[in-house]
């Protein structure tokens, strides 16, 4: 292996046995692994976050099928390339050497809509296998026609476990290099978990940091040179916040940040969804415990609040954290200061609890499906009074719990926000079944 080169380039995987994390698709069983061994990839997009080995895993392809791979600049290539490469792999497949030949365009998702189209006839008909590689959706910045002619494998961010890995194999490699640093390397247990920590799932942001570390590092009497935590902090240019994504603190900072929400204190609300954000997390399980919040602490009170949620997690995909953390913190503050409701919360539970208990009771022969003659002999739809033919859409007097069971009431609308409607309609329907007219 060559001695020059940015570490992340020098410790590029060469085989599926070098790669570190998303071991679902590369380990001993993962699928590209398989693939690849069988000499059989189709075209397929690499859709997942910066860093996560999306370029590797071409490499390794490279290493390992019988192909020729050709990379494409989604910025400086144009349609005329394309064909271009297209006739070229349709000569090469002809003759006792025939090879097929792989398409590889980073950032895929830059490539306009003429681009992507010039790919269809040639994929299509297997001249060429394209792979592509994106942190965009494919869903909203690859062709539809295209995308369904692709595979898309989604790639996560490397966990810690992972990145620990592939800082011992950066450490290991450095000390091995006498003309690089003379002395062998390691790194204090603090500043490997502000490490891990501060790379965020991103490979190539640990490795470039692990480089300037380890040439900041000064050798200790023992003739050691240890990365500590300060000269880490020096390396990266700012300083690395305590935030032990598998400990208590990780979860405290959720809890308090759900907390203030519930509470309606959006100030608060956005201090701690503020300080995760400097600990360096990733916006998913704060995204995540939004949606938990609209449901479970707003619920029908606004309804609103799980698209708003949504929206904003999808924004911050589309358009990058910059701009993208800020609709989340909008989501923060709408849900902060949102009517709430645990209504939805404590009738799913009770349900749940419900059909625990009645696990075993029949489905009434009237609320049963008859797709068959031999299912409506058996009474199956039998008496079952259809709604809609009603003024107001509602059957009086038609149980549709099982039998032996009591109707029970498990949704209690508050008087807050939107259930504030929701309890006068549960309230106009009570009122028909105790004698009004419909």
């Amino acid at each position: 292996m060559s001695e020059h080169g940015p570490l992340a380039s020098l410790l590029r995987p060469q085989g599926f046995d070098d790669f570190v994390g998303n071991e679902a698709l590369t380990g001993e069983q993962g699928v590209l692994r398989r693939l690849a061994d069988a000499q059989d990839t189709p075209s397929m997009i690499l859709w997942g976050p910066p860093g996560c080995g999306k370029t590797s895993l071409v490499h390794i392809f490279e290493n390992t099928l019988d192909a020729e791979v050709i990379v494409l600049s989604a910025i400086s290539a144009g349609v005329k390339d394309i064909k271009q490469i297209a006739h070229d792999a349709q000569a090469q497949q002809s003759g006792m050497f025939a090879k097929t030949t792989i398409v590889f365009v980073d950032e895929i998702h830059r490539f306009n809509k003429s681009q992507q189209d010039a790919f269809l006839p040639y994929v299509e008909s297997g001249v060429i296998k394209l792979i592509g590689a994106t942190t965009e959706n494919p869903a909203f910045s690859i062709n539809r026609a295209l995308l369904s002619r692709m595979r898309v494998f989604t790639l996560n961010a490397i966990d810690s476990a992972a990145m620990q890995r592939l800082c011992t194999r950066a450490l290991n490699y450095l000390s091995a290099q006498p003309n690089y640093l003379s002395s062998k390397l390691t790194i204090s247990k603090d500043a490997l978990d502000a490490l891990v920590l501060y790379a965020d799932g991103d490979a190539r942001k640990c490795l470039n940091s692990i480089e300037i570390a380890a040439k900041l590092a000064q050798a200790n009497e023992d003739g050691e040179r240890v990365i500590e935590h300060a000269i880490l902090e020096a390396a990266v240019g700012e300083s690395i916040a305590a935030f032990d994504k598998q400990g208590d603190h990780y979860y405290d900072l959720l809890s308090a940040f759900h907390k203030s929400i519930r509470g309606s204190s959006v100030d608060a609300s956005l201090y701690w969804y503020a300080r995760m954000l400097v600990a360096n997390t990733d916006v998913t399980p704060i995204c995540r415990r939004l949606l938990a919040i609209a449901s479970e602490d707003i619920g029908n009170a606004d309804p609103k609040a799980l698209q708003i949620c949504l929206n904003a997690w999808d924004i911050y995909h589309r358009v990058g954290s910059a701009e993208g953390e800020r609709a989340i913190a909008q989501a923060v503050i709408y849900c902060a200061l949102a009517p709430k409701s645990n209504a939805v919360y404590n009738a799913f539970k009770a349900a749940k609890r419900d059909a625990l208990r009645y696990n075993k009771h029949a489905v009434p022969l009237h609320l049963r499906n008859a797709p068959t003659s031999l299912a409506k002999e058996a009474g199956h739809g039998k008496h079952y009074e259809y709604p809609h033919n009603n003024e107001q859409a509602y059957a009086v007097g038609v149980n549709y719990f099982p039998e032996g069971m009591e109707a029970t009431q498990y949704y209690a609308p508050n008087p807050r926000g939107f259930e504030k409607q929701l309890m006068q309609k549960i309230a106009y329907l009570k009122s028909l079944e105790d004698g009004g007219t419909q």
